[in-house]
């Protein structure tokens, strides 16, 4: 079996690196002169089973959705709503696994374990979605990007499973389809309609507990009125919907008799005047969907679980440039913050809903990620600010209260440090995520927070930006596998602006350049140690100022932030 899959995987990378002429006729044809931001719904059914065949390869189905240039998709979470009503008219199986293109699975005992869970549940009414880590496979050592959130991962992710379970996470995931149709515990504790779920008119809960008149209420009003205003127009999703929230397993149907619904079902306007990505589905409104999905199943009073097994259930590839991290984080931030400030956030769905007050506060300790950008970069410009102005803001030595920072910052250190070698990593590690932390706060995520109050302002709109993942192994580059790379990204301007901000200062401190304020008493050691140590965590910019090529810094963005820095300095000068 590795035999035959490492030929695939070669045969696979040689078809990526040559052009092979295809003849794009008779089932092929829909291929022809395809657009990727104009073309029409294609679906191809590559494989079919008509009986159940525990020992095969299941069902496998190309679905490409419909696309349009002035008709909105959503990106990703339109894709899984896509994804979620196609499957629903094919083959409507109760459970669904999301995973990301760039993952394989690692664990083959993954589903099992995931049954375990969803199958185990009393009523079926606890868990609504089972998490696994995510792992990469190409994660270079020592993590010198600090995106493989390995520490997080172990810690925050597992500590809140006792609260309401692990956050989605967008990927190795395994759902209950009819809790992506919005259905609520009590629903499928009582086997009745919620009309907060499939109405939306009012919060609270009628229950039919006869199951005679449950079949009645569904099939009667509620399928002519409610269904098809939150799923849509197509009778043979709104049939497998019927099933799938009465808890029936699977709904069977030859694939080919069902293309015409599939296509149907994957148009770009199926969703006007519909549900999807507001009450049910994934959830619109933020780049980061698997978050605001998260929080509305958990709101509705859903549990989730994390599973962790050896060997890890999927494997994926990491960010492997400075570019594709930078991308990343603001996209992050970007959509956290739109979270934060949206009408679907933790606040609220705690005090109008059913999310737990200490998985709120779980939430809330996520979302604020693109905010801690605007204090930190305050206290990033401060140390260079007071030196230059040779004035403090930290308690000179002499002074007993300058213990107390010390003390703080030494056993923050050491706690964090502690955390990363019982997770079985490096000291090098520890370092690599400290010092990322502060490059992405002051750069990425300061992006991201404006980004929002843009939007806000209805200036802009907020874009999903694709993380490139190189997957290829060139061997050029294997022993520059941990150097920092750049682009001409004004994301790189920030972090290199600080870095000559404060080598500015060092050295007017190191050649007494500086213009006291009146009333300073001078500067002290804890701002020189917090410059140098800003200089040390932005340490591959210094590196880039000389690099060329990929590795080095281009001089426009140079150019740029060399006339902040000097702007800067002229301020604190005047």
């Amino acid at each position: 079996m590795i035999a035959e899959y490492e030929l695939l995987t070669r045969k696979i990378e040689q078809a990526a690196r040559t052009s092979v002429p295809c003849d794009l006729t008779n089932e092929l044809a829909a291929f022809y002169s395809v657009e990727r931001q104009n073309h029409p719904t294609i679906i191809k059914i590559i494989l079919e089973h008509k009986e159940v065949v525990s020992d095969e390869v299941p069902n496998l189905v190309y679905v490409s959705r419909e696309k349009r240039p002035k008709q909105p998709h959503y990106y990703k979470a339109g894709a899984m709503n896509v994804l979620t009503r196609v499957s629903g008219v094919m083959t409507n199986a109760p459970f669904m696994l999301n995973v990301d293109c760039d993952m394989f699975m690692r664990n083959p005992q993954v589903v099992r374990h995931a049954m375990c869970q969803l199958l185990g549940s009393e009523n079926e009414t606890e868990t609504g979605f089972v998490q696994y880590p995510q792992v990469f496979y190409d994660g270079s050592r020592d993590d010198p990007y600090g995106n493989q959130l390995v520490v997080l991962q172990q810690y925050i992710c597992r500590g809140i499973v006792g609260i309401q379970g692990s956050f989605y996470m967008g990927t190795g995931c395994f759902h209950r389809r009819k809790v992506i149709y919005g259905l609520w515990p009590e629903d499928a504790e009582n086997k009745a309609v919620n009309h907060t779920s499939l109405e939306g008119n009012y919060k609270g809960s009628f229950y039919i507990k006869a199951k005679c008149c449950f079949v009645d209420r569904l099939y009667g009003k509620l399928l002519d009125d409610a269904l098809p205003k939150k799923f849509g127009k197509s009778k043979e999703l709104i049939s497998s919907i019927g099933q799938a929230l009465k808890g029936n397993k699977g709904f069977p149907n030859n694939l080919s008799n069902s293309l015409e619904a599939a296509c149907q079902v994957a148009s770009c306007s199926y969703e006007s005047g519909t549900s999807w990505g507001t009450k049910c589905g994934w959830i619109y409104g933020s780049t980061v969907e698997d978050a605001l999905t998260g929080v509305m199943i958990h709101k509705k009073g859903w549990r989730s679980t994390l599973l962790t097994p050896e060997p890890p259930a999927f494997m994926g590839c990491a960010p492997s440039g400075g570019p594709e991290a930078m991308a990343q984080q603001k996209r992050w931030a970007t959509g956290l913050t739109e979270i934060l400030v949206g009408k679907n956030n933790p606040i609220m769905a705690t005090l109008t809903a059913k999310l737990q007050f200490r998985m709120c506060l779980a939430y809330l300790w996520v979302l604020i990620w693109g905010l801690h950008s605007l204090p930190e970069l305050c206290y990033v410009v401060l140390p260079a600010y007071c030196i230059l102005t040779d004035s403090h803001f930290l308690p000179k030595v002499e002074e007993p209260a300058i213990w107390i920072l010390v003390a703080i910052f030494v056993t923050f250190n050491l706690h964090t440090l502690r955390e990363y070698l019982k997770t079985g990593l490096s000291i090098r590690a520890c370092w690599n995520n400290l010092r990322m932390a502060r490059i992405t706060a002051a750069s990425a995520h300061i992006f991201g927070v404006f980004t929002v109050i843009l939007k806000l302002l209805r200036i802009v709109d907020t874009v999903f930006e694709v993380t490139q993942k190189d997957q290829s192994s060139d061997s050029d580059d294997t022993g520059h596998v941990t150097k920092f790379t750049f682009n001409g990204s004004a994301v790189f301007v920030p972090g290199t602006t600080l870095l000559l901000v404060h080598l500015i200062a060092l050295l007017a401190l190191l050649l007494r350049l500086q213009s006291p304020v009146h009333g300073a008493h001078g500067v002290g050691i804890g701002e020189v140690f917090c410059s140098q140590l800003m200089v040390l965590c932005f340490w591959p910019f210094l590196k880039g100022l000389f690099e060329r090529g990929k590795y080095g810094i281009p001089s426009s963005t140079i150019v740029k932030s060399a006339a902040l820095a000097s702007a800067f300095v002229l301020f604190c000068r005047t």
